[in-house]
């Protein structure tokens, strides 16, 4: 927690409020169904929280932006993203009814309204998002196919519009088709260990009418 308060100095009052208030909530709710390992939940500030909000440092999210979270498990990046951007609408799925129960009730403990959560296959979603973001769900040339049209046509960030996904390790086979994807190393500001080999992989996407 004293990392994001460092990372994050803007932090108003409620925002620091809802980001005590996750341990709590996400260990009650992991006792009942468990959605993180037995080893991360005592990390969850690093390796869950923490990690979401690196896709912050890459790119925060403009008012009135919307933002899809596929595959998002027990609530990761997308409820960490939507503490830290209360003006942005988040849409988050996963195809495993328990975890989207953990997420609609982490929601409502922390009064998110900004938040939606449901069980939903990425190829199902309807609508048009400024970004898609996930952590790892599958390789990038299956999650490419999943969403590629469901991008804005609008752009209002300084990255384009696209895919900003958690990743790690080497990832130079897996972007070989992709060559507009960058990667970022989450190690530029978080010092955690935990991090050294973690990226951020933002990949433009065209708009498809």
């Amino acid at each position: 927690m004293e990392e994001i308060l460092k990372q994050f100095p803007n932090l108003s009052d409620s925002q620091k409020e809802q980001f005590q208030k996750l341990e709590g909530l996400y260990h009650d709710w992991n006792a009942k169904i468990n959605v993180i390992s037995r080893k991360d939940i005592d990390e969850l500030y690093t390796k869950h929280v923490l990690h979401s909000l690196a896709i912050a440092k890459i790119q925060p999210f403009e008012p009135g932006s919307y933002v899809l979270d596929v595959g998002t498990g027990g609530g990761f990046p997308g409820i960490p993203l939507a503490i830290l951007f209360p003006e942005t609408r988040f849409y988050l799925i996963d195809v495993i009814a328990k975890k989207i129960k953990v997420v609609q009730a982490v929601a409502e403990g922390l009064e998110l309204k900004n938040v939606k959560a449901e069980q939903m296959r990425a190829e199902n979603v309807k609508g048009d998002f400024d970004f898609i973001v996930s952590r790892a769900v599958t390789n990038m040339p299956d999650f490419v196919s999943w969403i590629k049209d469901k991008i804005k046509k609008q752009n209002k960030h300084e990255l384009k519009n696209g895919i900003l996904y958690l990743k790690g390790g080497d990832l130079t086979e897996e972007l070989k088709d992709f060559p507009k994807a960058i990667e970022y190393n989450i190690s530029d500001f978080f010092k955690d260990e935990f991090f050294e080999t973690k990226k951020v992989v933002h990949l433009p996407l065209k708009f498809k009418a």
